[in-house]
């Protein structure tokens, strides 16, 4: 490949092909227009994540919540390098292994000082890189330090990391552990996501991640069924998924897989509910689909 690896390095990495020059055309869905009174605040449908998530130039996006964390990490990472960006992937957790699709680049090495070597060397060359600390097995790696974050966010070449800084074991809907979640003091932008495929499920293990974290925090007894109340609670409450994000952050609150049966009259619910509560951060609520095309169906602001 034509670079030197350290001897205590792991590498995996695959061939990628040149990048695309420009960003190609995300159509927006057909169904835009306004909703109902409470969410007058409709600004209209977007299609590309860096559109509806308001990114500007250089950004630390750590993702915390629920249902499509991973995902959205890989799409966002993926837009952004069709668009020329430098982009880090990375994990103040632990996340899967990350398929050859979706990065140009994985380096696991448990010295943080060769990770930002490394990323300082090579980022130019292949333009989105996933770093790790170790792997665990079953196919899952451990993340990065919060401080590592900072070091590499001094690194000016990098245009854009972004952290899935909080885990869910693939359930739609969450409440924080103690010490969760693990966000860069640097984030500048703090995106929270639940699954609103999670409204009318009961509260249970199946369902939820720490569902007894989740019913304190909604007042939802274990076995009742979670609610758009119970999912606005859960994007604003101290104790909910944005625990400490940093004052100086901006936060979205992102509303996935509304593309099941009746999942944008379920989202615009939760986005109502949202916006009632007035919490001083959340500046938008994006409607998403993360596994279809366009990935966003819609961006809500509030009035």
């Amino acid at each position: 490949m034509g670079f030197h690896m350290e001897p205590d390095q792991k590498i995996i990495f695959s061939i990628v092909k040149k990048f695309i020059k420009g960003v190609p055309h995300l159509s927006s869905l057909a169904s835009g227009g306004k909703a109902g009174p409470a969410l007058s605040g409709v600004e209209g449908v977007k299609g590309t994540l860096r559109e509806a998530l308001g990114l500007r130039e250089r950004e630390v996006i750590s993702l915390v919540g629920a249902g499509g964390k991973t995902t959205l990490m890989y799409c966002l990472a993926k837009e952004l390098f069709l668009s020329r960006k430098r982009v880090v992937t990375t994990t103040t957790t632990k996340i899967l292994e990350p398929k050859l699709e979706e990065t140009n680049f994985l380096l696991v090495d448990s010295d943080e000082r060769r990770i930002k070597d490394f990323v300082w060397r090579h980022l130019d060359q292949y333009r989105h890189l996933t770093v790790a600390r170790a792997r665990l097995g079953l196919g899952k790696l451990e993340g990065v330090s919060a401080g590592l974050v900072n070091d590499l966010w001094s690194l000016d070449k990098i245009d854009t990391i972004i952290v899935e800084a909080d885990g869910a074991a693939g359930r739609p809907v969450k409440a924080p552990r103690e010490w969760e979640p693990v966000i860069p003091t640097t984030s500048t932008l703090v995106v929270a996501i639940l699954g609103v495929d999670g409204v009318g499920k009961k509260l249970n293990e199946e369902s939820a991640f720490q569902p007894e974290g989740i019913s304190r925090i909604t007042g939802i007894a274990i076995g009742e069924k979670l609610s758009d109340e119970g999912m606005a609670l859960l994007m604003t409450h101290a104790e909910g998924i944005f625990k400490g994000t940093p004052s100086s952050s901006r936060v979205v609150a992102f509303l996935n897989k509304v593309d099941i049966p009746d999942g944008v009259r379920k989202a615009k619910g939760i986005a109502g509910k949202i916006f009632e509560k007035e919490h001083s951060q959340i500046e938008r609520v994006v409607l998403g689909q993360l596994k279809n095309e366009p990935p966003v169906a819609e961006v809500i602001f509030p009035v």
